[in-house]
C-alpha cells in the first residue's frame, strides 16, 4: 500500500500515478472520507477523556456518553472500511524512468544480447519439436485436466528438471537460501503481496477454504515474514514451486504450445532489503538473470516495462524476453520487479533503522530466475535439421547427453 502520509500531503502525485497507469481511482473521495475518519477519531478521543473524568454520581451522563461512543465507533468502522476499500486499490508509485504506454507493445528495449540462430530450413516451434521427440504431451494434459495443462516426459522431463536444478545451484552459489514452499496461501497472503484484489480473477481458489493455489512462490516467500521485524538485511531467498493461474486475462494473446498455460514451474528470486538498497538489488537480480541466460547461450533483450504493462504493486519492472526461433520473435521469459515498500506495508514487515532508531518498512524485490519457458527457448533455438535438439554446455553436468532424442 501507499504511505497514507504521501496520499494526504501530495494527492496530485497520486492522481498523476493513477492517470499514467490508467486507473480510475477517486483520490478526492478518499481524502474526504479520510478527513471525516480522522475527525471522528479526535471526537472519540475527546468523549473517552470526558468519560474517564465522570464521577460516581454522574451515572446518567456516563450512560449517555457510552451510547454516543458506541454509535460513533460503528460509524468509525464503516468509514474505515470505506476508506480502506479505496486505499487498497491505489497502485504503487512509479520510478522516474518508467515509460508511459498502454501495453507491452510500448515497453522500451534497453539492451540486446546474443546472436540469433540461423537455419537453412523453417525452424519448428516447441510444440512441434516436443511431439516429434515424444517429450511433450498437451493432448493428454487436456484429457486428464483441461486445455492449458500438459505432460513433460522422457528427455523433456529430464531436461526441464536439469534446468531447474542448474538454476537453484546457480542461486545458492550467489548466497540465496533455498525453500520448498506451500503451494497454497490464505487470502491475506495474496492481499499482502498485492495479488488481491488486482489479480484475484487469475487465481484458482479452493472451495469452502480460505486458501488459494499460488501463482508464484513470491506470494509465500514474501508472506513468510509477515508481521515480523527483521534484524538482518538483506535476505536473499529462492524457491522451486509449481505455479497455477487461470489465465483469464489471456484472451487474444499467443497461446500456441505451452507458452501460456494454467500450470508451470518456477524458480524465483526474492530479496528483502533496506529502502536505500532496493535499486541496487533490483539491478542485482537482473544481472543474475542475464548471467544465467548467457551461460545457456540464449539470445535475449531487456525491456523497461511501461505504465500500461506494469502490475499495480510494482514500482519498476524489467522484463527479459528470450528469442524463440520457431516463433520468430522475442517472448517474455523473466520479469524482475522492484516493489519498494508496497508489499511490506500490506504485510507489516519492518526493520529497525539504526539512524533514527525507529522501525521502518523493508523493500522487496521479486524476480524470475527460470520457468518452463526457458526450456521452450532451448528447444526452439537449439533444434537441429535432423529433428534433435542440442543440449547447452552449461547443462551437461545435469543432463549428460549431447542431444535430446538420441
Amino acid at each position: 500500500m501507499i504511505d497514507l502520509g504521501i496520499i494526504r500531503s501530495n494527492p496530485d502525485l497520486i492522481k498523476s500515478v493513477c492517470a499514467r497507469r490508467g486507473c480510475d481511482i477517486d483520490v478526492d473521495a478518499f481524502l474526504t472520507i479520510d478527513r471525516e475518519y480522522r475527525n471522528l477519531l479526535t471526537e472519540l478521543e475527546n468523549l473517552k477523556a470526558k468519560q474517564n473524568k465522570l464521577g460516581r454520581n454522574e451515572a446518567e451522563q456516563a450512560r449517555l456518553l457510552k451510547l454516543e461512543i458506541g454509535s460513533l465507533n460503528q460509524k468509525k468502522e464503516l468509514l474505515e472500511k470505506e476508506r480502506d476499500n479505496i486505499w487498497h486499490v491505489i497502485p504503487n508509485l512509479l520510478a522516474e524512468d518508467v515509460p508511459d504506454g498502454k501495453s507491452d507493445a510500448d515497453n522500451v528495449v534497453i539492451k540486446e544480447w546474443g546472436v540469433k540462430p540461423s537455419f537453412n530450413y523453417s525452424p519448428k516451434n516447441h510444440e512441434e519439436i516436443g511431439e516429434q521427440l515424444n517429450i511433450l504431451d498437451t493432448k493428454r494434459g487436456a484429457k486428464v485436466a483441461k486445455a492449458g495443462f500438459y505432460f513433460w516426459k522422457n528427455d523433456g522431463a529430464l531436461l526441464t528438471w536439469a534446468v531447474f536444478n542448474y538454476a537453484i545451484d546457480f542461486l545458492i552459489k550467489k548466497g540465496f537460501t533455498f525453500f520448498m514452499t506451500p503451494i497454497v496461501g490464505k487470502d491475506n497472503t495474496f492481499f499482502g503481496t498485492g495479488y488481491f484484489p488486482f489479480f484475484e480473477g487469475e487465481t484458482f481458489k479452493i472451495e469452502n477454504e480460505n486458501l488459494n493455489l499460488i501463482g508464484t512462490s513470491e506470494q509465500t516467500l514474501i508472506a513468510f515474514h509477515g508481521e515480523e521485524n527483521l534484524s538482518i538485511l538483506p535476505l536473499k531467498y529462492t524457491a522451486f514451486s509449481p505455479c497455477l493461474r487461470t489465465e483469464k486475462g489471456a484472451y487474444g494473446k499467443e497461446t500456441r504450445g505451452i507458452f501460456r498455460v494454467h500450470q508451470f514451474h518456477k524458480v524465483e528470486q526474492i530479496i528483502f532489503c533496506k529502502p536505500e538498497d532496493s535499486v541496487f538489488y533490483h539491478n542485482y537480480c537482473l544481472d543474475i538473470i542475464e548471467e544465467f541466460m548467457q551461460s545457456l547461450c540464449i539470445p535475449y533483450r531487456i525491456v523497461n516495462v511501461c505504465t500500461g504493462d506494469l502490475g499495480a504493486p510494482a514500482y519498476k519492472k524489467y522484463d527479459l524476453e528470450s528469442w524463440f526461433a520457431g516463433f520468430g520473435s522475442y517472448r517474455e521469459t523473466h520479469s524482475n520487479s522492484n516493489l519498494i515498500d508496497y508489499q511490506a506495508r500490506r504485510l507489516n514487515i519492518r526493520y529497525k533503522d539504526k539512524e533514527s532508531g525507529k522501525n521502518a518498512f523493508v523493500n522487496t524485490i521479486s524476480s524470475t530466475m527460470v520457468t518452463d519457458r526457458t526450456v521452450l527457448s532451448i528447444l526452439e533455438n537449439f533444434q537441429q535439421e535432423d529433428g534433435n535438439v542440442k543440449v547447452p554446455d552449461a547443462l551437461k553436468p545435469y543432463f549428460p547427453k549431447e542431444y535430446l532424442g538420441k
